[in-house]
C-alpha cells in the first residue's frame, strides 16, 4: 500500500467531521478531553476557549493526539487565532453545516480560537473482510506507510 492509499482510508474513515479525543500533556501532566474536529486543507481544525485548560497546554507544548474509532493522530497544533477572524470563515461555515448544536452554544466570537493540527504519524486499526485485524502505519513526513498483522 503507498501513501496515497493509506492517505484515502485515513480519510474515509473520519469523513468531514468527527468527535475526537484530544490528548495534550505540559510539564509531564496529561490531559484527554472531547473536542469537535472539522477536516480541510489537509489539517484537523477545532476551535476552543482561550482560557481553558487544554488550550493552556496545547500552547505550551504543540504536540497533541487525537483520536477517534481506531484512528490515532498524532501532529503539531498551532493557534491561528480568532475562529471570526480566520480568512474566508472556512471553519466557521463547516461548523455550521456538520455541528450546528455546538456551533449554537458555544459559540463566544471573543474568546474562541481556531486550532490547526497538522498530522504528523496517523495508526490506524481496521479489519480484512475475514476479521483478521492490521495496523496501518502512515508518516505523513517521508510518505511511508507500513501495515502490520495483528496476531
Amino acid at each position: 500500500m503507498n501513501f496515497n492509499e493509506a492517505k484515502k482510508i485515513y480519510d474515509e474513515k473520519l469523513g468531514n467531521y468527527k468527535i475526537m479525543a484530544l490528548a495534550t500533556s505540559s510539564n509531564d501532566y496529561p490531559m484527554v478531553r472531547n473536542v469537535s474536529c472539522i477536516f480541510y486543507n489537509e489539517k484537523i481544525y477545532f476551535k476552543t476557549d482561550i482560557n481553558f485548560r487544554k488550550t493552556k497546554q496545547l500552547l505550551s507544548n504543540e504536540r497533541v493526539a487525537l483520536c477517534f474509532n481506531g484512528v490515532q493522530v498524532e501532529g503539531i497544533a498551532k493557534n491561528t487565532g480568532l475562529v471570526i477572524d480566520e480568512p474566508g470563515k472556512i471553519f466557521e461555515k463547516k461548523y455550521k453545516e456538520y455541528l450546528w448544536g455546538s456551533y449554537n452554544a458555544y459559540s463566544h466570537e471573543d474568546t474562541e480560537i481556531l486550532i490547526e493540527v497538522t498530522p504528523k504519524f496517523v495508526e490506524i486499526w481496521d479489519d480484512d473482510e475475514n476479521k483478521n485485524a492490521y495496523q496501518i502505519f502512515i508518516n505523513f513526513d517521508t510518505k511511508e506507510v507500513e501495515i502490520k498483522k495483528y496476531d
